[in-house]
């Protein structure tokens, strides 16, 4: 089977019948476009219920869960904790337009778990939070530039849907319609995991750079951890040219450490981006940073960004329970250890098959490459072999385990990922790197 090939008709019957009448009313037929399945080939499997480490499609079929909403579900599918908070939150008032007490208990968990930040403002999603931040930077240093990583996503701002020129270092051109190039020729492009380029952009764009903006642990381009010393040294090269440094922890942050990829690699930022895992499940994100950039935000200052659904009562309630079930150290050596299994068995399955995979992973988060070498940057993933994971991922949804649709993606494991669960998704990566690996042949 090929990544070109549909899936089996009669396996999901029904979830192609939902298909069908989406395509007839949204734009291919889905709310984002990785959801049609384009990259593996097939058509979506529509999710109708989830529980745990699993979810159930329209079909009725079971499938250990890798995708667990793009990172938010650390806790899994539907914890107790979270959907009672988010019940008794919906009884007493769904949206108000005014400020509530959850937005002071949520933001005194975020700031105490991110000591980087000591002002927090909450949006609506990640999009959100990096286009807020990046107007921030820009109106604290009167500069009009940013420097971000070529492969690495913040959303779909139009600053940054941006691809690579032919150069090491270069002026962003637009990768969207709709996007003027006058905007994303304020965007300078460098390959993530190269220092150097980041230095030669500072200094050909002297006194014009307001922030450099970052995704810590690459994640979508698949999990790609930063070299030794790149995240420090950015830290530095920021100080010496007087530009914001912008984590954008959507995917990393209260995942791969209660303090996000800062605390696991000792580095501050000025501003963080944050979301998923702080919400719960629920639309959620936020950006924060020192108290005094923070203070230069609306309406304590004159930099202006608002959203009426901002704070929304249930979001708050969702993401105050699920990190106060994080705040035991315990869960994150839990996470380490059921991943850890987790990769050691992909990586194992390969070599049997005699399959090429390189499985990167720091902390719950995962990706298997199918290719000879490591992936340090957007380079090295897109010489990975798309048409090998496309055979993979559908052998693996055949045997009941759901990835994310996509070679650039991150796999998510949570604390409900048992070894039930793991177990069962390395015996079906057993054969499926097999299905690789005939494919080869």
């Amino acid at each position: 089977m090929t990544p070109a090939d549909p899936q089996p008709a009669n396996l999901w019957p029904r979830s192609q019948e939902a298909f069908a009448k989406a395509k007839m009313l949204m734009p291919g037929g889905v709310s984002s476009p990785v959801r049609a399945y384009k990259a593996v080939g097939g058509q979506p499997v529509f999710a109708a219920s989830g529980k745990g480490a699993y979810v159930t499609d329209l079909d009725g079929r079971k499938y250990v869960d890798y995708v667990m909403s793009y990172g938010p579900l650390i806790l899994g599918h539907t914890p107790r904790m979270v959907v009672e908070a988010v019940i008794d939150a919906a009884m007493r008032g769904a949206s108000f337009g005014m400020p509530t007490e959850g937005e002071i208990a949520l933001a005194q968990l975020v700031i105490a778990a991110m000591p980087s930040v000591e002002r927090v403002r909450f949006v609506n999603s990640g999009t959100e939070a990096t286009m807020s931040a990046i107007r921030l930077a820009r109106a604290a240093t009167s500069r009009p530039k940013i420097i971000k990583c070529v492969g690495c996503y913040h959303g779909h701002s139009d600053s940054l849907l941006v691809q690579a020129g032919s150069g090491a270092t270069t002026l962003g051109v637009p990768s969207s319609p709709g996007v003027p190039a006058s905007i994303t020729s304020q965007t300078v492009l460098v390959p993530y995991n190269d220092l150097d380029a980041v230095a030669r952009a500072m200094t050909e764009h002297q006194g014009q750079i307001a922030a450099m903006l970052i995704e810590p642990i690459a994640g979508n381009i698949g999990t790609i951890p930063p070299a030794g010393g790149y995240l420090q040294g950015l830290r530095k090269l920021c100080d010496q040219h007087g530009a914001v440094l912008i984590f954008d922890e959507v995917m990393t942050g209260f995942r791969v450490a209660k303090g996000g990829a800062q605390e696991l690699y000792d580095v501050a930022a000025d501003l963080t981006c944050m979301g998923k895992v702080m919400g719960g499940g629920l639309p959620c994100a936020a950006y924060g940073g020192k108290a005094s950039l923070m203070q230069q935000v609306a309406p304590e200052g004159p930099m202006y960004q608002a959203g009426t659904l901002s704070g929304n009562p249930l979001a708050m309630a969702a993401g105050i329970a699920t990190l106060t079930a994080l705040a035991d150290g315990t869960v994150y050596r839990v996470l380490e250890q059921q991943a850890a299994k987790l990769e050691r068995g992909l990586a194992q399955a390969a070599r049997d098959a005699g399959v090429p995979v390189a499985v990167q992973r720091v902390g719950s988060m995962m990706t298997c490459f199918f290719t000879n070498q490591p992936v340090r940057n957007n380079d090295d993933a897109m010489r990975c072999d798309t048409r090998a994971f496309g055979v993979f991922f559908r052998a693996m949804l055949e045997r009941g385990v759901m990835l994310p649709p996509s070679q650039f993606e991150t796999w998510f494991v949570s604390t409900a990922h048992d070894d039930s669960a793991l177990d069962h998704t390395l015996n079906a990566a057993g054969l499926a790197m097999q299905a690789v690996a005939e494919c080869k042949a």
